[in-house]
């Protein structure tokens, strides 16, 4: 992020952006006008944290264990830490479950050269989830990592789903969009009775998230600029060929 702006500016009129929009344009303003990050993300009464300048982490304490204990966000000035506060803001309850497993964790096993099953499942998580609601169709092609029958065979369906990106890293890519950046979708359908509802999938996610599940890799991929109607480019005959990028299953 350079002084006066965000680098690349996101473009809060893509798909992908649209359920952190309002706050993200709100965010961005501010930033452009001369303010810091940690203070241009301010404070919220939703939001169960505070965003504070990242020399306020003491070396050798841990990142997730200092929010857990202070309830004060380490944030730097770039892209990356703009997205995780703009998903504090929106997400709040399982930014919090996230936050309390990992310290959780931390508590138990301490700082290792390795995080583990459980902290490399948060972690991926926290940069690269998205949550999908969709008819059947959607999700037993996703599953199979059936790409034809997902974006092609079943595109009209594409219209009855809503995929929401949660991962800060994966926002953080989609501010300068190409076409392999692949999320990880959560392998359990939001609710159809959720609807547009973001505050209730936030809770419905938090009360989802366990160790035990997580550690189990409860994902699935998806090329996420494959979406219908996200990204013109896949309206080309020959965008879902490229097999380096759609790829097949595993044997």
């Amino acid at each position: 992020m350079e002084a006066g702006g965000l680098t690349p500016s996101p473009d809060w009129s893509a798909p992908w952006f649209a359920p952190l929009a309002h706050q993200g344009r709100a965010v961005s303003s501010a930033i452009e006008k001369g303010q810091p990050l940690p203070q241009a993300l301010g404070a919220q009464p939703t939001c169960p944290v505070r965003f504070v300048s990242q020399e306020a982490l003491p070396p050798g304490v841990a990142y997730e264990r200092f929010i857990f204990d202070t309830g004060q966000v380490p944030t730097r000035e770039n892209l990356h830490d703009f997205f995780n506060g703009l998903c504090w803001q929106r997400y709040p309850l399982t930014k919090q479950r996230l936050n309390r497993l990992q310290a959780t964790e931390i508590a138990a096993a301490g700082i290792g050269a390795v995080r583990g099953p459980v902290r490399d499942a948060l972690t991926l998580f926290d940069e690269n989830a998205a949550l999908l609601q969709a008819p059947d169709a959607i999700w037993n092609a996703l599953l199979a990592r059936d790409w034809h029958a997902l974006f092609v065979t079943h595109r009209a369906q594409w219209a009855h789903a809503r995929l929401v990106l949660f991962g800060h890293a994966l926002l953080e890519k989609l501010a300068a969009p190409y076409k392999s950046i692949t999320a990880h979708v959560l392998r359990e359908p939001v609710p159809l009775a959720l609807r547009d509802d973001l505050a209730a999938w936030d809770a419905w996610t938090a009360e989802r998230l366990s160790a035990p599940w997580l550690a189990s890799k409860p994902f699935t991929p998806l090329p996420v600029l494959g979406v219908p109607g996200w990204w013109p480019p896949n309206e080309a005959p020959d965008f879902y060929a490229d097999a380096a990028v759609f790829r097949a299953p595993r044997a």
